[in-house]
């Protein structure tokens, strides 16, 4: 089958596309801009691209499936074109990859508001280090497994990120709903996606359509601690595992402890050690990561004895790039960028950090750009959890001539109610006059006392991490 991919070079579709491609299907694809890295790895695979979106062009490429991302909408010239004239049949992503891939394997599903990218590469990790070939799809570039997306062997699991987010523009579900999930994996549930999602009962009714896919077979793991997924309900139709710290919990993060860029804890399954883990990334959260993937892959494997999976090789585990990702690294100044657009995962982030870098100064450099952070919804969050820094820039809100003034994220207010709170806090009408700022502030970085500077954003902050990562090196 000829597969053509509508905005390809996106990390999801482009994914997808290589998938298709293993699959052996013929994969072609456009994106408005062709660029690397994942331009060069599609090219690599035998994969045609195209720089923009021709409708004439599509319809001499006559292929037998337009697959839609959902980054696509009405008044894209192809979009258009396939509405008008019904000549080719067309999908969404998700629809496709249930479709071409999912639909007769034992899916490992793994959703939740945070941590998502994490877990899903870990799960493919502990799989691989145990001897296992599953397939999977991950949202993110990581480091461990060493490419986001691989076939696998049809007879082992398939771990996939199962984003709450919807479809297409033409199907407005969840993404996991298409995903067939044997074991779905709840990480945690908070309101996210403002401009999909009316509240958190509304994201919770779209994961209790989720939970209901779950074969009686199969099982849901879900956070133990997180005090939104209990109104999901009772779940009597299948097996429920619980994680966390708390007592309830069938596997426990115990003596959790960070000292440097060394974190250490223990698993216990039902009250027995599981694992002694000691690795290098930050923070309880990632414990907890740790902790769901390592269920999820242990009862995959054998749902009687999860622990007979070994978790030795979580020593070795190097993470996903903007997930904490050190930029430099120097005695005077550490640089780090972190994918963070949710405040629990910048405060949890910063929390972990004053341990992590203790008695340094930390500067959060945070750029309003997810749909959610640019409205007003959970403003009073950034605010809690950006006063644990030291001192905060602030961005301009991304696309802001797209929100009502009332309706969007105001850095200038939340600026001024940090300082209030001790918080040396700036904001800039530009990207540009930021890097400014920033460069005036903080470098040259002050030798008698280490400098932490964190920037969090979901996209490329208009290059300025770069700039500010080779000023600093300067």
């Amino acid at each position: 089958m000829k597969i053509y991919f509508m905005g390809i070079c996106g990390t999801a579709m482009g994914n997808a596309a290589l998938l298709a491609r293993a699959s052996g299907h013929e994969v072609m694809g456009a994106d408005a801009g062709v660029y690397p890295p994942m331009s060069t790895v599609l090219a690599a695979a035998g994969i045609t691209l195209h720089e923009g979106y021709d409708p004439a062009r599509l319809e001499k490429l006559a292929p037998d499936l337009v697959v839609i991302g959902n980054a696509m909408s009405r008044g894209n010239p192809e979009v258009e074109w396939l509405l008008d004239s019904r000549a080719l049949p067309f999908t969404s992503l998700p629809a496709l990859l249930h479709d071409q891939v999912l639909a007769r394997r034992r899916n490992l599903v793994i959703c939740g508001t945070h941590g998502k990218t994490t877990t899903t590469a870990l799960t493919a990790f502990l799989l691989r280090e145990a001897g296992r070939d599953p397939g999977f799809l991950i949202g993110g570039v990581p480091l461990d497994p060493p490419v986001g997306s691989h076939l696998g062997a049809a007879a082992d699991p398939f771990v996939i990120e199962g984003d709450e987010y919807d479809s297409a523009f033409f199907d407005k579900r969840s993404k996991f709903i298409h995903y067939a999930p044997h074991i779905a994996a709840l990480n945690n549930l908070e309101f996210d996606h403002s401009d999909i999602f009316r509240d958190l009962a509304d994201v919770q009714r779209t994961f209790t359509h989720l939970v209901r896919l779950v074969p009686r077979n199969g099982f849901v793991v879900l956070n133990g601690d997180d005090s939104n997924l209990p109104a999901l309900g009772a779940m009597a139709w299948t097996r429920i595992v619980r994680v966390g710290t708390g007592e309830g919990n069938d596997v426990r993060i115990v003596d959790f402890k960070e000292i440097g860029a060394a974190a250490d804890f223990k698993l216990l399954w039902r009250g027995q050690i599981w694992a002694h883990v000691q690795w290098s990334l930050p923070g309880l959260f990632n414990a907890r990561n740790a902790a769901m993937a390592a269920t999820v892959a242990g009862l995959a494997l054998d749902p009687a004895n999860p622990t007979s999976l070994s978790l030795a090789s979580l020593a070795r585990f190097r993470g996903v790039k903007r997930r904490q990702e050190i930029l430099l690294e120097q005695r005077a100044i550490t640089v780090i960028e972190d994918f963070g657009h949710h405040p629990t995962a910048l405060a949890e982030t910063l929390h972990s950090f004053r341990a992590r870098f203790p008695g340094a100064r930390l500067t959060a450099v945070f750029e309003p750009r997810s749909n959610t952070a640019r409205s007003r919804t959970l403003q009073a969050g950034f605010m809690r959890a950006l006063a644990q820094a030291d001192e905060v820039y602030l961005g301009p809100v991304n696309r802001a001539e797209k929100m009502k003034p009332e309706e969007r994220f105001d850095p200038e207010a939340v600026a001024q109610h940090l300082e209030m709170q001790g918080v040396e806090a700036h904001f800039a009408a530009t990207n540009v006059a930021l890097l400014e700022k920033l460069l005036a502030n903080t470098l040259p970085a002050n030798s008698a006392k280490a400098h932490v500077v964190v920037f969090f954003t979901n996209g490329s902050f208009d290059g300025i991490i770069g700039k500010y990562v080779a000023a600093a090196k300067a």
